[in-house]
Order: C-alpha cells, then structure tokens, then sequence
C-alpha cells in the first residue's frame, strides 16, 4: 500500500472535507463513528466490519457511507483521509500499520495493541511513513488532568508516597464452556473477523465482545479498562517520564464463575517504577455475594481509579472528576470537574489539519506505552506455575505496606462473597525485570516464556511485519 494522490494533498489542504472510514461497528466503533460525525468538515464516508448485521445497523444511520466487510477495500479507497479501528484488540495494530501504509491517519482505540512487539511497530509505522495517528484514550484531551498536575505541583499534599489504580466494574459470567466450538453467525466473514489472530476453536456462546476474555483475542479487564487508569497515571503522575516499569508481579484468577473465560476477573499488580510505586487491582465480582454493586475502594467510595497517596493528603478521582484531601479530614480541600475528554476527536482532527503530531493529546507513542503496562501485568499472571501462597506473596515484596494491603483487601473481597480460597485456582504470578528502553526482560526473567508473550504469531495473510 501507498500513499494516495489525494491523503498526500491533505498535507496542505487543512480547509478541505476530511473522509473516514471507519473499521469495526461495535458499540465502541458505533460511539465513535458519533463523536466524528459532529465535527464540522468531516464526514463518515465508508463503513466497514466483518459483521454484515453491524455494517447494516451502521448504514441506517450513515446512508451515504459505502460498506464493505474487507478493511482492504477501504483501504484501498483513493478518497478516504483517515480511518477510525474500533475492531477487536487482536486487529488493532495490523489495521493501523495497513492504514498508514495506504497514506491514511489512524485513530486506534484503546488498547493500541494485543501484545508490545507489535505496539512498538504500529509506533515505527507512524514515524515511516508520517502519519498522524491517536490513541483513544479520551482523558488525555480533558483539561482536569492539566489542573490536577498544577495543584500536585503546589505542595499542599506533599511528596507522593504511591498511587493506587483500582477498577472494581461488575460483570457476569459468559457461561460455561460449550462442549461443541461455536459456529460463528452465517453474517459474519470469520476469516475476516479473525484476522491476526490464531484459529482456535471457541468454546463460548457469543462470538462479540466475549473476545475481551480470551487470550487469542483480548486482553482482560486490564487491557480493557487498564489502559485508561494507567494513562491517567503515565500523564498526571509522571508526566510521561517513565515509559516503563523496572518490575513487574501480578497476582489474582478467574473466580467464582467457572465459565468459558480465561483471563482473571480478579487480578491485582505492583509495579516498581524506580520513582513511585503503583499498585493496580483489578476486579468484576461484586462488593459481597448477592448484591448489585461493585466494590470500594477505602479511600473513595466510588468512581476511585486513581488514587494519589502522598505525605499531607491525597488525590481520589475518576473520569471526569475528582477531589483532593488532607489526610484525616472527610471533605474534600480541592475538587475538580472535568469532561471525560469529550473534545479527544476534535483534538485529532485538528492535528490532522495542521499535520503536527505533538499537537495530539494522545500520540500513539505514549499510548503504546500505557496499554504495554497493561501487557506486563497480563503476562506476569500467565506465567504463574502454582498456586496463590499468601506469605510466598507478601515476601516477593518483603515489607512493602502497600502490597500487603491490596493482599488483605483480596481476601476480604473473597470473603465477603463467600469464595473458599482452597477451592479456587488463584495464580502468583512471576516477578517481571524490564529493560524499559528494549522493551524486553532482563536477568532471571528473560525466559523463553516470557519473552515468547512479548509478542505473537500471526495467521498467514495477516502478519504484523517486522519491518512496516
């Protein structure tokens, strides 16, 4: 693929219509392809998705689109000036370095990669061939993260201490594993759909969304909502300073439900930066068994994805708002009101016009960085080879207060609903050294495994290029 006439002309034609073609029709893809269409001189041109049911639903709302099932074809397409890839985590760079290849611009939602192998190529495939692409992580274009900075920055709450990012959103089961592979709608092109990834047989009932649980495809709750909360922190915390962390230890397993997922529902992580510890927890099973709410953190009762704990106080907060506290006191010193990064495509398109990437919010460089932090913590689990041992945990980390408190909040979480530790497969996971600049492991680490999850091996057709 190469540069088309008129995606060249868009170098210096900032005035002009931007087309996008938009590749995947999900719910994602479909809130997206919205938030596009409501800035004035772009228009949703071409729609495309594997499924025939998501283009149709699509086109009734976008009746002069053109539709095709292959993302080639829109590819290919002379007056498309940028594509939007809402498709399944596992296609996310494949189509993106395609899409740059073809002379495009690329709006990549999160995360921007299945794996860091391939993040980092999607980043080499930008730089090539100078295309401006974003990753949607839309916090990045609220204004509130600027004014936590400036207030972290005015000392009232001193010197952080550690940042806790929690994501505790409940979900339900997916069913038990099918005894037969599912046979995937007649609507559906599944080699399309398929794509990069291996074809296994799928032992789930629904071939949508489902993907997220299944390590061929997705990459849990860490690489679903992970990318936002450690985005947040990469930007407000460090300023985009540290790229990686130097180590790695996750924790945690699918509980309770027995049922055809394989990535953990409950999984909790330290992760040594060099400058201030973070601990991630993440979980979908509710506060206590038989009640309709996901769980608390003790800093928040709700809506804590970041929290900030420093000398004097410490910052709580969500997406589109936070507040600040003095340590001991129950009101707030400081809140703070953002959007949830409602302005994130028009911060695209506008660096679409004016061709200047360090205009983006969220160049896909640092993107690739968050979402590769969510891959650590995802490979530390999938390298456990025995079971959760209480004290063989707390001594990895040997007297670090915060790791033997989302410890204890793990067994409380078990207890309150009724879960028998004994009974579940709760995995330790292995200690992880990175070399942050190779974006690889290091020392003991560096294991045939390990390094073998820092990427993949892709279907013949649909290969993540060595060099893009």
């Amino acid at each position: 693929m190469t540069m088309t006439a008129l995606s060249a002309s868009r170098v210096v034609g900032g005035n002009d219509k931007i087309r996008i073609g938009m590749i995947g029709l999900g719910g994602r893809g479909s809130g997206t392809a919205g938030h596009f269409a409501k800035i004035e001189g772009v228009e949703i041109a071409y729609l495309c998705d594997a499924d025939q049911v998501a283009i149709d639903r699509a086109k009734a709302r976008f009746p002069d689109a053109k539709t095709t099932q292959d993302m080639r074809r829109l590819l290919d397409d002379k007056d498309i000036d940028v594509v939007v890839v809402s498709t399944g985590n596992h296609w996310h760079v494949l189509a993106s370095i395609w899409a740059c290849q073809a002379g495009k611009d690329v709006y990549v939602e999160k995360p921007i990669s299945h794996n860091i192998w391939e993040g980092r190529k999607l980043v080499e495939a930008a730089r090539k061939y100078d295309r401006i692409v974003q990753g949607g992580t839309q916090q990045r274009s609220d204004a509130l993260q600027d004014e936590i900075k400036a207030y972290l920055d005015g000392g009232d709450l001193g010197a952080m201490k550690y940042v806790r990012c929690n994501r505790y959103g409940m979900r339900e089961s997916i069913g038990a594993k099918r005894s037969t592979p599912l046979v995937p709608p007649t609507s559906v092109d599944y080699n399309l759909w398929l794509g990069p990834a291996a074809d296994e047989p799928i032992y789930r009932e629904n071939l949508h969304y489902d993907w997220h649980w299944v390590w061929n495809t997705g990459n849990g709750e860490l690489g679903n909502w992970g990318p936002h909360i450690l985005d947040d922190l990469r930007n407000v915390v460090f300023r985009d300073k540290v790229a990686l962390p130097k180590r790695v230890l996750a924790a945690g397993g699918r509980l309770a439900w027995n049922d055809a997922g394989e990535t953990p529902n409950t999984h909790f992580v330290y992760m040594d930066t060099g400058v201030v510890p973070v601990i991630v927890d993440v979980h979908n099973l509710p506060r206590g068994k038989g009640q309709k709410a996901g769980d608390n953190y003790k800093r928040r009762r709700t809506g804590a994805f970041l929290v900030i704990e420093c000398e004097n106080g410490y910052y709580a907060g969500g997406r589109g708002g936070g507040a600040a506290y003095m340590e001991g006191e129950s009101k707030p010193v400081k809140r703070f009101k953002g959007d949830a990064g409602e302005l994130h495509a028009a911060n695209f398109i506008a660096a679409v016009r004016s061709r200047k990437k360090e205009e983006l919010n969220a160049e896909i460089e640092q993107i690739h960085y968050s979402s590769a932090w969510c891959h650590l913590g995802n490979i530390s689990y999938q390298l456990a080879e025995k079971k959760f041992d209480r004290q063989e945990a707390e001594e990895q980390i040997k007297g670090y207060q915060p790791w033997t408190d989302v410890i204890d909040d793990f067994y409380a979480h078990l207890e309150a609903n009724e879960i028998d530790p004994k009974t579940e497969d709760i995995k330790l996971g292995a200690m992880l050294e990175i070399d942050p600049a190779r974006e690889t492991f290091i020392g003991e680490s560096a294991t045939p495994d390990a390094l073998k999850l820092l990427r993949r091996d892709y279907r013949e057709g649909f290969v993540v290029p060595e060099q893009v």
